[in-house]
């Protein structure tokens, strides 16, 4: 006999899954969606061809078809044999003083929709302009069967010391020609497969995605940071006549087939609906002071902590779920391996707007969610009014965006004075931040320590530009941070510069490298720093989708110097597990100046460490590091003099810069001169 609940449901519809779902016993669609100050939800389903006239209209009557706050319907697909897409309208109160921004007028998309349909007349203008955007607006489309995806037991990877993030974007990795893509795989999940084999040479073990969901085409926002949609992947990044779906899951099997991790970075503190003068696509007119939190005191007005003209209302259930579930589906059935989560401090903030650091409930439902439990968490621990980096996050195990890092080690390698006490902290994996006493229980690993992102300036453009060139992106370049701690070695940009300023704008991209793979810590490096791609000066070229972002992949050709050098670099780090350990060096480490002890006065630029390898069955390590801009004599502290073989002297032309293993150079003696700006790397014998 059929439960009497099943058939309430098969009349009525159920409250759960939301959004639009097959059920395949009863050949229909189940429907499902949160407003809890809807007055009104009319469901609209239309066919293939025809996208302003709904083919079927069903009114949702609130005696019938509403549970608490979720409205639902099922619908026998017998009566809407041609249907393919689908979307609402939502009545009720059109009271901006009081948060609530229902129009009738407006096409909806379900934000938990499988996936998005764009009619080819979609218009982001009509959707920000008063009255009906019937054609023009994006729709849901309607759940179908489709053939299992054959992961065949694809093994996920995990890594530990060996760990080593690669930030890209998705379109840009591969959008020139010169990457040697396939034409029409170029810019896609499709035309990632293809540079596996790059990716593995170099050395990479995870790679970090930037914005790969679902965003408004017509919005302008290359990076991707203003999402449309949870639950798809972005269609342009599709290789033609492919299914998005499918090949982003033929990527992530791809790339773990070849031992690389996959991280999505995510944007879960904002929409693209923007402020009040933004479309009205989704959120905000299925119901606004639920999805957005509002100014306390002022409830016409959104709260701008993003930046981006909105903030969704995270310590809301509907939105926690919504986050939650949205995860739940990228790991479940994209099998990726971990998020970073943009302005992760948003998740803090309470109804009211104000910081919970106690018991923020989003990241206490991710921390404890248990389809999460070995997937990497990482955070960028802020937003425009609530820096909370290190201890001060409430997500106490994930790992986070270090910042002071970045500053830090960027300040020190340009000479900055009364740099040397923060480089020593940095170099040791940040306890400052990340304490380790009873209490805390920090990791080193779980600072992610990066010299470049996509924000701000590239690693060449860091050596080559003391100010941001950011004409191009329309603000009369006054957007992207104005102190970059840059140097330009004396000549600004690329034209006319002389031999010996590329010189040394290479022996100082080559130092950034050490410190960052020589530190405790997780690191982290931008898609093209390894060939010195460069963006022309551009620090925030969020809107360049052309050539400036595009990496330059003859340039790997010109300076396979620094690439060699990055990935000997990185093979050194993963052949030395003692660099990126589990816990701190502690009494592994011991640290010195040119002399016996280290300078750390104001005017000092050197700094010399010596890490212990023997609890780790690894060799001994010895670290000098010259930021003067003059030669320095070293006296080597540990061993007898025989005792050390170079690895690296960054001062060096290639190929003597970085050797391979069984290649060393054999250091004679206790003194070694470490020329102006320079890092020298020895192993013990």
């Amino acid at each position: 006999m059929t439960p009497a609940i099943t058939k309430w449901a098969m009349r009525e519809g159920s409250l759960m899954p939301q959004g639009a779902s097959w059920i395949a016993a009863e050949l229909a669609y189940n429907f499902s969606l949160y407003s809890r100050n809807a007055t009104g939800v009319t469901l609209l389903l239309y066919d293939e061809k025809n996208h302003i006239d709904p083919a079927y209209v069903y009114c949702l009557h609130y005696l019938t078809n509403k549970s608490g706050r979720i409205w639902h319907c099922r619908i026998p697909a017998a009566e809407i044999p041609q249907a393919r897409y689908y979307a609402y309208r939502v009545e009720g109160p059109y009271e901006p003083t009081m948060g609530q921004r229902f129009d009738p007028e407006k096409i909806l998309l379900d934000p938990y929709a499988p996936a998005v349909f764009f009619p080819k007349d979609f218009s982001r203008k009509v959707a920000e302009a008063p009255g009906p955007n019937d054609g023009r607006a994006p729709l849901g489309v309607l759940p179908r069967s489709r053939p299992r995806f054959d992961w065949n037991d694809n093994p996920r990877s995990h890594h530990t010391h060996d760990a080593i993030i690669y930030e890209m974007h998705v379109k840009g990795f591969t959008a020139r020609p010169n990457s040697g893509v396939t034409e029409h795989k170029r810019g896609t999940f499709a035309g990632v497969i293809e540079k596996i084999p790059y990716l593995k040479e170099l050395g990479i073990t995870i790679i970090e995605l930037m914005p790969i969901y679902q965003y408004d085409p017509c919005e302008g926002n290359y990076w991707g940071y203003m999402p449309l949609h949870f639950f798809s992947p972005h269609q342009s990044y599709t290789s033609a006549g492919a299914d998005g779906f499918d090949e982003f899951r033929a990527m992530v099997k791809a790339l773990h087939a070849a031992g690389i991790e996959v991280i999505l970075d995510v944007v879960y503190n904002h929409t693209t609906e923007t402020d009040h003068t933004g479309p009205t696509y989704s959120y905000r007119g299925i119901d606004n002071s639920t999805y957005y939190l509002l100014e306390k005191y002022n409830r016409g007005s959104y709260r701008n902590d993003a930046g981006c003209g909105n903030v969704l209302r995270c310590a809301h259930p509907a939105v926690r779920t919504l986050i939650i579930e949205s995860m739940r589906f990228w790991v479940e059935q994209m099998h990726i391996d971990g998020f970073r989560f943009d302005l992760a401090s948003i998740f803090t903030r309470d109804n009211d707007g104000s910081v919970n650091l106690t018991e923020p409930g989003l990241i206490a439902e991710i921390s404890t969610d248990a389809a999460f439990h070995n997937i990497r968490l990482i955070a960028e621990a802020w937003d425009i009014s609530s820096y909370q980096l290190g201890r001060s996050f409430p997500g106490f195990t994930w790992l986070q965006w270090n910042g002071k890092f970045r500053d830090d080690v960027r300040a020190f390698v340009k000479s900055d004075r009364g740099k040397v006490p923060d480089l020593i902290k940095r170099l040791y994996g940040s306890d400052d931040l990340f304490p380790d006493d009873l209490f805390n229980a920090y990791r080193p690993y779980q600072s992610v320590n990066y010299i470049t992102s996509h924000d701000g300036f590239c690693l060449y453009d860091l050596v080559a530009y003391n100010d941001r060139h950011n004409a191009s992106n329309g603000h009369h370049n006054t957007d992207g941070p104005n102190d970059n701690f840059s140097w330009n070695c004396g000549w600004e940009g690329d034209a006319g510069v002389p031999a010996s300023i590329m010189e040394l704008r290479k022996r100082q991209i080559k130092n950034f490298c050490c410190l960052l793979l020589l530190s405790n810590g997780t690191p982290m490096f931008c898609a093209g720093d390894e060939f010195m791609n460069t963006q022309g000066g551009n620090n925030n070229p969020y809107n360049q989708d052309n050539e400036t972002t595009w990496l330059n992949w003859d340039l790997l050709q010109k300076n396979q110097d620094i690439f060699r050098f990055f990935k000997l670099m990185i093979a050194f780090r993963k052949a030395h597990p003692s660099l990126g350990r589990s816990r701190y060096w502690r009494d592994d480490v011991s640290w010195y100046g040119v002399g016996s002890h280290p300078d750390t006065s104001h005017d000092s630029h050197s700094l010399a460490f010596c890490l212990y390898g023997a609890s780790q069955q690894d060799d001994d390590i010895y670290v000098m590091i010259n930021a003067f801009w003059e030669d320095l004599t070293f006296v080597i502290q540990d061993g007898p003099a025989d005792k050390w073989l170079r690895v690296v002297d960054t001062s060096l032309p290639s190929p003597r810069d970085i050797v391979e293993p069984g290649h060393e150079v054999s250091v004679y003696g206790k003194h070694y001169t470490v020329k102006a700006r320079s890092v020298v790397v020895l192993r013990s014998v």
